[in-house]
Protein backbone atom coordinates (compact mmCIF):
# COMPACT_ATOMS: atom_id res chain seq x y z
CA UNK A 1 0.00 0.00 0.00
CA UNK A 2 1.32 3.45 -1.27
CA UNK A 3 1.19 6.24 1.80
CA UNK A 4 0.55 9.26 -0.04
CA UNK A 5 2.40 12.57 1.70
CA UNK A 6 -0.02 15.31 0.78
CA UNK A 7 -2.73 14.67 3.71
CA UNK A 8 0.77 15.61 6.35
CA UNK A 9 0.94 19.56 4.82
CA UNK A 10 -3.46 19.58 5.62
CA UNK A 11 -3.26 17.87 8.60
CA UNK A 12 -0.59 20.42 10.26
CA UNK A 13 -3.94 22.71 10.53
CA UNK A 14 -4.71 21.10 13.58
CA UNK A 15 -1.58 18.81 14.21
CA UNK A 16 -0.79 17.38 17.27
CA UNK A 17 2.62 15.39 17.91
CA UNK A 18 2.09 15.11 21.52
CA UNK A 19 5.82 16.56 22.10
CA UNK A 20 6.13 18.91 25.04
CA UNK A 21 3.72 21.94 24.35
CA UNK A 22 3.16 20.91 21.29
CA UNK A 23 0.99 18.08 22.46
CA UNK A 24 -2.33 19.96 21.90
CA UNK A 25 -1.17 23.12 20.04
CA UNK A 26 -2.77 25.64 18.73
CA UNK A 27 -3.25 25.77 14.64
CA UNK A 28 -0.41 27.56 12.78
CA UNK A 29 -2.02 30.25 10.71
CA UNK A 30 0.25 30.05 7.86
CA UNK A 31 -0.82 26.59 6.89
CA UNK A 32 -3.85 24.83 4.93
CA UNK A 33 -7.02 24.95 6.48
CA UNK A 34 -8.24 21.19 6.96
CA UNK A 35 -12.30 22.44 6.08
CA UNK A 36 -10.05 23.41 2.65
CA UNK A 37 -9.14 20.01 2.21
CA UNK A 38 -11.79 17.14 2.52
CA UNK A 39 -13.72 17.45 -0.45
CA UNK A 40 -13.08 14.86 -2.84
CA UNK A 41 -13.02 11.28 -2.71
CA UNK A 42 -8.79 11.82 -3.55
CA UNK A 43 -8.71 13.89 0.02
CA UNK A 44 -10.39 11.24 1.91
CA UNK A 45 -8.28 8.66 0.63
CA UNK A 46 -5.20 10.97 0.65
CA UNK A 47 -6.22 11.45 4.51
CA UNK A 48 -6.55 7.79 6.07
CA UNK A 49 -3.18 7.68 3.77
CA UNK A 50 -1.56 9.75 6.27
CA UNK A 51 -3.16 8.51 9.52
CA UNK A 52 -1.02 5.17 8.44
CA UNK A 53 2.56 6.81 8.24
CA UNK A 54 3.25 7.39 12.12
CA UNK A 55 3.16 3.83 12.32
CA UNK A 56 5.94 3.48 9.70
CA UNK A 57 8.01 5.77 12.16
CA UNK A 58 11.13 5.19 14.68
CA UNK A 59 8.71 6.13 17.43
CA UNK A 60 6.77 3.13 16.28
CA UNK A 61 7.37 0.11 14.46
CA UNK A 62 10.45 1.16 13.27
CA UNK A 63 12.70 0.79 16.03
CA UNK A 64 10.92 1.10 19.51
CA UNK A 65 7.88 -1.76 19.16
CA UNK A 66 10.56 -4.28 18.27
CA UNK A 67 13.00 -3.34 20.60
CA UNK A 68 10.57 -4.40 22.96
CA UNK A 69 11.92 -8.23 22.90
CA UNK A 70 14.70 -6.64 24.46
CA UNK A 71 13.11 -6.18 27.76
CA UNK A 72 11.05 -8.92 27.70
CA UNK A 73 14.54 -11.31 28.18
CA UNK A 74 14.96 -12.80 24.41
CA UNK A 75 17.89 -10.24 23.29
CA UNK A 76 20.40 -7.34 24.23
CA UNK A 77 20.56 -4.21 22.96
CA UNK A 78 23.95 -5.07 21.13
CA UNK A 79 24.83 -2.49 18.90
CA UNK A 80 28.62 -0.65 19.51
CA UNK A 81 28.45 -0.89 23.19
CA UNK A 82 29.41 1.81 25.24
CA UNK A 83 26.02 4.56 25.47
CA UNK A 84 25.30 3.49 21.98
CA UNK A 85 21.25 2.93 22.65
CA UNK A 86 21.93 3.77 26.27
CA UNK A 87 17.90 4.65 26.60
CA UNK A 88 17.12 0.85 25.25
CA UNK A 89 20.08 -0.67 27.50
CA UNK A 90 18.18 0.81 30.87
CA UNK A 91 14.88 -0.44 29.56
CA UNK A 92 16.63 -3.71 29.25
CA UNK A 93 18.30 -3.60 32.94
CA UNK A 94 15.12 -2.59 34.40
CA UNK A 95 17.01 1.41 35.47
CA UNK A 96 14.08 3.00 33.27
CA UNK A 97 14.03 6.94 34.53
CA UNK A 98 11.16 9.75 33.39
CA UNK A 99 14.14 11.15 31.17
CA UNK A 100 14.79 7.70 28.98
CA UNK A 101 14.53 8.72 24.98
CA UNK A 102 12.78 5.36 24.31
CA UNK A 103 10.17 6.11 26.44
CA UNK A 104 10.00 9.30 25.34
CA UNK A 105 9.38 8.32 21.82
CA UNK A 106 6.67 5.58 22.31
CA UNK A 107 5.10 8.16 24.39
CA UNK A 108 4.95 10.20 21.52
CA UNK A 109 4.44 8.12 18.79
CA UNK A 110 0.47 7.25 18.58
CA UNK A 111 0.01 10.89 19.08
CA UNK A 112 0.14 12.33 15.61
CA UNK A 113 -1.92 9.00 14.54
CA UNK A 114 -4.76 9.66 16.61
CA UNK A 115 -5.19 13.11 15.53
CA UNK A 116 -5.21 12.18 12.01
CA UNK A 117 -7.37 9.47 12.96
CA UNK A 118 -9.92 11.97 14.66
CA UNK A 119 -9.92 14.34 11.92
CA UNK A 120 -10.83 11.92 9.18
CA UNK A 121 -13.98 10.78 11.98
CA UNK A 122 -14.99 14.15 11.92
CA UNK A 123 -14.70 15.18 8.18
CA UNK A 124 -15.17 12.14 6.65
CA UNK A 125 -19.09 11.33 7.39
CA UNK A 126 -20.63 14.68 5.64
CA UNK A 127 -18.78 14.64 2.88
CA UNK A 128 -20.02 13.17 -1.06
CA UNK A 129 -18.53 10.46 -1.86
CA UNK A 130 -18.79 7.14 -2.80
CA UNK A 131 -20.63 5.04 0.18
CA UNK A 132 -18.04 2.21 -0.34
CA UNK A 133 -15.23 4.74 0.45
CA UNK A 134 -16.46 6.37 3.08
CA UNK A 135 -17.28 3.78 4.94
CA UNK A 136 -14.02 2.11 4.26
CA UNK A 137 -12.14 4.97 4.98
CA UNK A 138 -14.04 5.50 8.23
CA UNK A 139 -13.65 1.82 8.99
CA UNK A 140 -9.88 2.38 8.46
CA UNK A 141 -9.59 5.47 11.10
CA UNK A 142 -11.40 3.46 13.82
CA UNK A 143 -9.31 0.53 13.16
CA UNK A 144 -5.91 2.62 13.41
CA UNK A 145 -7.34 4.59 16.64
CA UNK A 146 -8.32 2.05 18.34
CA UNK A 147 -4.36 0.50 17.50
CA UNK A 148 -2.63 3.58 18.50
CA UNK A 149 -4.38 3.25 21.62
CA UNK A 150 -3.72 0.06 22.43
CA UNK A 151 -0.06 0.60 22.07
CA UNK A 152 -0.46 3.72 24.61
CA UNK A 153 -2.28 1.27 27.54
CA UNK A 154 -0.47 -1.06 27.44
CA UNK A 155 2.91 0.60 28.00
CA UNK A 156 1.35 3.34 30.01
CA UNK A 157 -1.74 2.30 31.76
CA UNK A 158 -3.69 5.31 32.01
CA UNK A 159 -3.46 7.99 29.25
CA UNK A 160 -5.42 10.86 27.92
CA UNK A 161 -8.68 9.82 25.82
CA UNK A 162 -8.69 12.66 22.92
CA UNK A 163 -11.75 11.40 20.27
CA UNK A 164 -11.60 14.98 19.04
CA UNK A 165 -9.09 17.22 17.04
CA UNK A 166 -8.32 20.07 19.00
CA UNK A 167 -9.48 23.24 18.01
CA UNK A 168 -7.64 26.95 18.44
CA UNK A 169 -8.67 27.60 22.37
CA UNK A 170 -9.83 24.14 23.31
CA UNK A 171 -8.40 22.24 26.02
CA UNK A 172 -4.75 22.33 25.48
CA UNK A 173 -3.77 19.93 28.92
CA UNK A 174 -6.15 16.93 28.89
CA UNK A 175 -6.40 14.73 32.51
CA UNK A 176 -5.63 11.09 32.30
CA UNK A 177 -8.33 8.79 31.56
CA UNK A 178 -8.63 5.28 33.51
CA UNK A 179 -7.11 2.13 30.99
CA UNK A 180 -10.12 0.49 31.58
CA UNK A 181 -12.40 3.59 30.14
CA UNK A 182 -9.33 3.73 26.86
CA UNK A 183 -9.75 0.32 27.04
CA UNK A 184 -13.83 0.21 26.46
CA UNK A 185 -13.29 2.85 23.48
CA UNK A 186 -10.55 0.99 21.94
CA UNK A 187 -13.49 -2.07 21.95
CA UNK A 188 -15.63 0.10 20.34
CA UNK A 189 -13.97 1.60 17.78
CA UNK A 190 -12.87 -2.05 16.43
CA UNK A 191 -16.38 -3.08 16.33
CA UNK A 192 -17.14 0.26 14.09
CA UNK A 193 -14.36 -0.88 12.00
CA UNK A 194 -15.62 -4.58 11.89
CA UNK A 195 -18.52 -3.18 10.76
CA UNK A 196 -17.70 -1.14 8.42
CA UNK A 197 -14.15 -2.35 6.59
CA UNK A 198 -14.22 -4.94 4.03
CA UNK A 199 -12.60 -8.56 3.86
CA UNK A 200 -9.33 -7.99 2.46
CA UNK A 201 -10.16 -10.04 -0.95
CA UNK A 202 -11.52 -7.08 -1.96
CA UNK A 203 -8.48 -5.12 -1.89
CA UNK A 204 -6.07 -4.91 -4.85
CA UNK A 205 -2.97 -3.22 -6.41
CA UNK A 206 -1.62 -0.12 -4.15
CA UNK A 207 -4.73 -1.29 -1.70
CA UNK A 208 -3.65 -4.66 -0.07
CA UNK A 209 -2.18 -3.73 3.07
CA UNK A 210 -5.02 -1.99 4.01
CA UNK A 211 -6.46 -2.86 7.49
CA UNK A 212 -9.35 -5.10 6.19
CA UNK A 213 -12.57 -6.69 8.27
CA UNK A 214 -9.96 -10.00 9.62
CA UNK A 215 -7.61 -7.15 10.93
CA UNK A 216 -9.89 -5.48 13.26
CA UNK A 217 -11.44 -9.00 14.38
CA UNK A 218 -7.98 -10.41 14.98
CA UNK A 219 -7.07 -6.66 17.20
CA UNK A 220 -9.91 -6.99 19.17
CA UNK A 221 -9.19 -10.67 20.07
CA UNK A 222 -5.76 -9.43 20.90
CA UNK A 223 -7.74 -6.65 23.04
CA UNK A 224 -9.83 -9.10 25.24
CA UNK A 225 -6.89 -11.70 25.18
CA UNK A 226 -4.57 -8.76 26.75
CA UNK A 227 -7.84 -8.54 29.81
CA UNK A 228 -8.07 -11.72 30.55
CA UNK A 229 -11.66 -11.51 31.64
CA UNK A 230 -13.58 -12.68 28.50
CA UNK A 231 -11.86 -16.04 26.69
CA UNK A 232 -15.33 -17.05 25.17
CA UNK A 233 -15.36 -13.85 23.43
CA UNK A 234 -11.54 -14.50 22.19
CA UNK A 235 -12.57 -18.07 20.88
CA UNK A 236 -15.64 -16.67 18.89
CA UNK A 237 -13.47 -13.96 17.90
CA UNK A 238 -11.05 -16.03 16.48
CA UNK A 239 -13.42 -18.38 14.87
CA UNK A 240 -14.64 -15.17 12.59
CA UNK A 241 -11.04 -14.52 11.51
CA UNK A 242 -10.67 -18.66 10.29
CA UNK A 243 -14.63 -18.12 8.39
CA UNK A 244 -12.58 -14.94 6.30
CA UNK A 245 -10.20 -17.43 4.69
CA UNK A 246 -7.25 -17.04 6.80
CA UNK A 247 -4.75 -19.47 7.05
CA UNK A 248 -0.62 -20.46 7.79
CA UNK A 249 1.66 -19.92 5.54
CA UNK A 250 3.18 -23.49 4.41
CA UNK A 251 6.82 -22.26 5.46
CA UNK A 252 7.67 -20.24 8.46
CA UNK A 253 9.77 -18.23 6.43
CA UNK A 254 7.41 -17.60 4.09
CA UNK A 255 6.43 -14.13 6.98
CA UNK A 256 9.27 -12.65 6.52
CA UNK A 257 9.84 -12.95 2.75
CA UNK A 258 10.53 -9.34 1.47
CA UNK A 259 8.98 -10.25 -1.95
CA UNK A 260 5.39 -11.62 -0.93
CA UNK A 261 4.54 -9.18 1.68
CA UNK A 262 0.80 -9.66 2.73
CA UNK A 263 0.37 -13.11 2.77
CA UNK A 264 -2.96 -15.27 3.38
CA UNK A 265 -1.20 -15.31 7.19
CA UNK A 266 -0.94 -11.81 7.27
CA UNK A 267 -4.00 -9.79 8.87
CA UNK A 268 -2.20 -6.68 9.64
CA UNK A 269 1.41 -5.86 8.81
CA UNK A 270 3.50 -2.17 8.50
CA UNK A 271 4.37 -1.57 4.66
CA UNK A 272 7.72 -0.28 3.95
CA UNK A 273 9.31 0.50 0.42
CA UNK A 274 12.31 1.20 -0.89
CA UNK A 275 12.91 4.68 -2.38
CA UNK A 276 10.70 6.14 -0.07
CA UNK A 277 11.82 9.39 -1.05
CA UNK A 278 13.59 10.88 2.69
CA UNK A 279 17.14 10.14 4.13
CA UNK A 280 17.70 7.54 5.94
CA UNK A 281 17.26 9.13 9.52
CA UNK A 282 14.47 11.16 8.84
CA UNK A 283 11.50 10.66 11.12
CA UNK A 284 8.98 10.07 7.67
CA UNK A 285 11.75 7.33 6.24
CA UNK A 286 9.25 4.94 4.52
CA UNK A 287 12.12 2.20 4.16
CA UNK A 288 12.59 -0.10 7.13
CA UNK A 289 15.16 0.39 9.89
CA UNK A 290 14.72 -3.69 11.29
CA UNK A 291 17.32 -5.06 8.52
CA UNK A 292 19.94 -1.85 9.17
CA UNK A 293 19.75 -2.17 13.04
CA UNK A 294 19.65 -5.91 13.25
CA UNK A 295 22.27 -6.80 10.98
CA UNK A 296 25.47 -8.22 12.43
CA UNK A 297 27.97 -5.66 12.77
CA UNK A 298 31.11 -5.43 10.33
CA UNK A 299 29.62 -8.86 8.47
CA UNK A 300 28.71 -7.13 5.11
CA UNK A 301 25.48 -9.25 5.21
CA UNK A 302 23.17 -6.37 5.07
CA UNK A 303 23.32 -2.48 4.67
CA UNK A 304 23.98 -0.55 7.39
CA UNK A 305 24.43 -3.42 10.04
CA UNK A 306 24.43 -1.84 13.47
CA UNK A 307 24.05 -5.43 15.48
CA UNK A 308 21.19 -4.12 17.68
CA UNK A 309 18.65 -7.01 19.31
CA UNK A 310 21.00 -9.97 20.01
CA UNK A 311 19.58 -12.91 20.93
CA UNK A 312 20.81 -14.44 24.37
CA UNK A 313 21.93 -17.99 24.85
CA UNK A 314 19.27 -18.88 27.42
CA UNK A 315 16.70 -17.69 24.19
CA UNK A 316 18.42 -19.95 21.85
CA UNK A 317 18.70 -23.15 24.01
CA UNK A 318 14.95 -22.44 24.88
CA UNK A 319 14.15 -23.79 21.07
CA UNK A 320 12.67 -28.03 20.98
CA UNK A 321 15.66 -30.01 18.97
CA UNK A 322 13.83 -30.08 15.22
CA UNK A 323 12.44 -26.11 15.49
CA UNK A 324 12.46 -25.16 11.93
CA UNK A 325 11.94 -21.83 13.13
CA UNK A 326 15.46 -21.14 14.72
CA UNK A 327 17.69 -20.98 11.49
CA UNK A 328 14.60 -18.68 10.39
CA UNK A 329 14.84 -16.37 13.08
CA UNK A 330 18.81 -16.43 14.41
CA UNK A 331 21.99 -16.34 13.03
CA UNK A 332 24.66 -18.84 14.92
CA UNK A 333 27.99 -20.37 14.18
CA UNK A 334 27.01 -23.68 11.67
CA UNK A 335 23.68 -21.91 10.36
CA UNK A 336 22.28 -22.51 7.16
CA UNK A 337 24.67 -19.51 5.41
CA UNK A 338 23.25 -16.01 4.96
CA UNK A 339 23.14 -15.07 0.81
CA UNK A 340 26.31 -17.08 0.68
CA UNK A 341 27.96 -15.98 4.03
CA UNK A 342 28.95 -18.29 7.02
CA UNK A 343 28.12 -16.04 9.92
CA UNK A 344 31.01 -15.77 12.62
CA UNK A 345 29.74 -15.46 16.49
CA UNK A 346 32.46 -12.77 16.90
CA UNK A 347 29.87 -10.48 14.94
CA UNK A 348 27.95 -10.51 18.08
CA UNK A 349 28.34 -10.02 21.72
CA UNK A 350 26.25 -12.92 22.33
CA UNK A 351 27.69 -15.14 19.83
CA UNK A 352 24.31 -14.55 18.24
CA UNK A 353 22.41 -12.09 15.51
CA UNK A 354 18.80 -11.71 14.83
CA UNK A 355 18.04 -13.27 11.14
CA UNK A 356 14.23 -12.78 11.01
CA UNK A 357 14.27 -9.67 9.40
CA UNK A 358 17.26 -9.59 7.23
CA UNK A 359 17.60 -8.42 3.84
CA UNK A 360 20.66 -8.38 2.05
CA UNK A 361 22.86 -6.25 0.90
CA UNK A 362 22.79 -7.86 -2.80
CA UNK A 363 19.12 -7.08 -2.65
CA UNK A 364 19.36 -3.79 -0.64
CA UNK A 365 22.40 -2.40 -0.83
CA UNK A 366 21.89 0.99 0.98
CA UNK A 367 20.02 2.23 4.37
CA UNK A 368 17.21 3.55 2.68
CA UNK A 369 16.20 1.04 -0.13
CA UNK A 370 15.20 -1.75 2.58
CA UNK A 371 11.54 -2.79 1.46
CA UNK A 372 10.36 -5.83 3.95
CA UNK A 373 7.16 -5.24 6.03
CA UNK A 374 6.82 -5.38 9.65
CA UNK A 375 4.00 -8.14 10.70
CA UNK A 376 1.61 -6.97 13.59
CA UNK A 377 -0.48 -9.68 13.44
CA UNK A 378 -0.37 -13.12 11.77
CA UNK A 379 -3.33 -16.10 11.59
CA UNK A 380 -0.11 -18.17 13.85
CA UNK A 381 -1.12 -15.65 16.78
CA UNK A 382 -4.95 -15.82 16.35
CA UNK A 383 -4.56 -19.93 16.34
CA UNK A 384 -2.25 -19.70 19.88
CA UNK A 385 -4.89 -17.10 20.53
CA UNK A 386 -7.82 -19.21 20.40
CA UNK A 387 -5.57 -22.27 22.11
CA UNK A 388 -4.90 -20.59 25.04
CA UNK A 389 -8.29 -18.91 25.46
CA UNK A 390 -10.07 -23.25 25.19
CA UNK A 391 -7.79 -24.08 27.85
CA UNK A 392 -8.38 -21.18 30.30
CA UNK A 393 -12.44 -22.22 29.59
CA UNK A 394 -11.17 -25.98 30.75
CA UNK A 395 -11.45 -27.35 26.81
CA UNK A 396 -8.29 -28.24 27.42
CA UNK A 397 -8.32 -31.75 25.28
CA UNK A 398 -9.79 -28.75 22.15
CA UNK A 399 -6.86 -27.01 22.86
CA UNK A 400 -4.62 -30.12 21.73
CA UNK A 401 -6.39 -30.93 19.12
CA UNK A 402 -3.94 -33.09 16.49
CA UNK A 403 -2.67 -30.62 13.17
CA UNK A 404 -5.02 -32.76 10.76
CA UNK A 405 -8.41 -32.03 12.45
CA UNK A 406 -10.09 -28.97 10.95
CA UNK A 407 -10.32 -27.13 14.72
CA UNK A 408 -6.99 -27.47 15.26
CA UNK A 409 -5.05 -24.50 17.01
CA UNK A 410 -1.50 -25.18 18.95
CA UNK A 411 -0.88 -28.14 17.04
CA UNK A 412 -1.05 -26.43 14.00
CA UNK A 413 1.84 -23.97 14.70
CA UNK A 414 3.99 -26.52 15.81
CA UNK A 415 3.77 -28.80 13.28
CA UNK A 416 4.39 -26.15 10.55
CA UNK A 417 7.84 -25.72 12.65
CA UNK A 418 8.08 -29.21 12.38
CA UNK A 419 7.82 -30.14 15.70
CA UNK A 420 5.01 -33.30 17.02
CA UNK A 421 1.69 -32.61 18.58
CA UNK A 422 1.09 -32.00 21.74
CA UNK A 423 -1.48 -34.31 23.73
CA UNK A 424 -2.82 -35.07 27.13
CA UNK A 425 -1.56 -32.18 29.21
CA UNK A 426 -3.40 -31.10 31.88
CA UNK A 427 -4.27 -27.59 31.79
CA UNK A 428 -1.44 -25.90 33.90
CA UNK A 429 1.15 -27.16 32.12
CA UNK A 430 -0.69 -26.60 28.47
CA UNK A 431 -0.88 -23.14 29.89
CA UNK A 432 2.91 -23.10 29.66
CA UNK A 433 3.39 -24.75 26.54
CA UNK A 434 1.39 -22.40 24.80
CA UNK A 435 2.76 -19.66 26.31
CA UNK A 436 6.46 -21.17 25.11
CA UNK A 437 5.07 -21.37 22.02
CA UNK A 438 3.80 -17.76 21.46
CA UNK A 439 7.51 -16.65 22.70
CA UNK A 440 9.15 -18.80 19.64
CA UNK A 441 6.81 -18.25 17.53
CA UNK A 442 6.44 -14.61 17.66
CA UNK A 443 9.81 -14.14 19.04
CA UNK A 444 11.12 -10.46 17.83
CA UNK A 445 7.39 -9.41 16.74
CA UNK A 446 7.29 -6.90 19.61
CA UNK A 447 4.36 -9.27 21.16
CA UNK A 448 6.39 -11.12 24.08
CA UNK A 449 6.19 -7.72 26.37
CA UNK A 450 2.34 -7.74 26.02
CA UNK A 451 2.57 -11.33 27.36
CA UNK A 452 4.62 -11.02 29.79
CA UNK A 453 2.33 -8.28 31.70
CA UNK A 454 -1.07 -9.69 30.83
CA UNK A 455 -0.75 -12.54 33.09
CA UNK A 456 -1.53 -12.69 36.34
CA UNK A 457 -1.40 -9.24 36.58
CA UNK A 458 2.62 -9.12 35.72
CA UNK A 459 3.72 -11.91 38.40
CA UNK A 460 4.17 -14.19 35.01
CA UNK A 461 6.72 -11.77 33.84
CA UNK A 462 8.50 -10.68 36.60
CA UNK A 463 9.52 -14.35 37.37
CA UNK A 464 10.31 -14.98 34.27
CA UNK A 465 12.56 -12.15 34.29
CA UNK A 466 14.53 -12.65 37.54
CA UNK A 467 14.65 -16.79 36.29
CA UNK A 468 17.30 -15.21 33.71
CA UNK A 469 18.75 -12.44 35.56
CA UNK A 470 17.06 -9.63 35.02
CA UNK A 471 16.81 -9.24 39.12
CA UNK A 472 15.90 -5.15 38.68
CA UNK A 473 12.74 -6.27 37.36
CA UNK A 474 9.50 -5.29 39.77
CA UNK A 475 6.12 -4.37 39.46
CA UNK A 476 7.23 -0.97 38.83
CA UNK A 477 8.28 -1.66 35.98
CA UNK A 478 5.13 -3.28 34.14
CA UNK A 479 4.55 -0.02 32.82
CA UNK A 480 6.69 2.75 31.63
CA UNK A 481 6.77 6.27 33.36
CA UNK A 482 4.77 9.37 31.77
CA UNK A 483 7.97 10.91 30.26
CA UNK A 484 8.82 13.93 32.63
CA UNK A 485 8.98 16.61 29.29
CA UNK A 486 5.43 15.63 28.81
CA UNK A 487 4.58 16.17 32.23
CA UNK A 488 6.58 19.92 32.16
CA UNK A 489 4.24 20.84 29.72
CA UNK A 490 1.28 19.46 30.82
CA UNK A 491 0.94 19.75 34.73
CA UNK A 492 -2.32 17.37 34.38
CA UNK A 493 -0.66 14.17 33.78
CA UNK A 494 -0.24 12.51 37.23
CA UNK A 495 2.89 10.36 36.82
CA UNK A 496 2.97 6.52 37.50
CA UNK A 497 3.45 4.36 40.77
CA UNK A 498 7.31 4.35 41.95
CA UNK A 499 9.04 6.95 39.32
Amino acid sequence: MKLNKYFTIAVMALFITACSSDFLNKAPEDTINTSNFFQTEADAIGAINGAYQPLQWPKLYNMRMWTTDIMAGNSITGGGGGTDGIETQDEENFVTSTDNQGVLDMWRGPWPGILRCNIILQKVPGMTISENVKNRVLGEAYFLRAHYYFILTEFFGDVPLVLQPVEPGGDLRPFRTSKATVNSQIISDLNNAITLLPPREQYSGADVGRASKGSAIGMLAKVYLCQGNNWQHVVNLCDSVTALGYSLNANYADNFDWTNKNTKESLFEIQYTANGGYSFWANENQSSWVSVFTGPRASNMVAGAYGWDQPTQEFVNSYEAGDMRKDVTVLYEGCPKFDGINYQKTFSTTGFNLRKFLVPISIASSPENVPAGFPVLRYADILLMKAEALNELGRTTDAQLLATDPNATLNKVRVRAGLLNVTGLDQTTLREKILHERRMEMAFEGQRWFDLIRINKGQYGIDFLHSIGRLNMSSKYLIFPVPQKERDANPNLTQNTGY
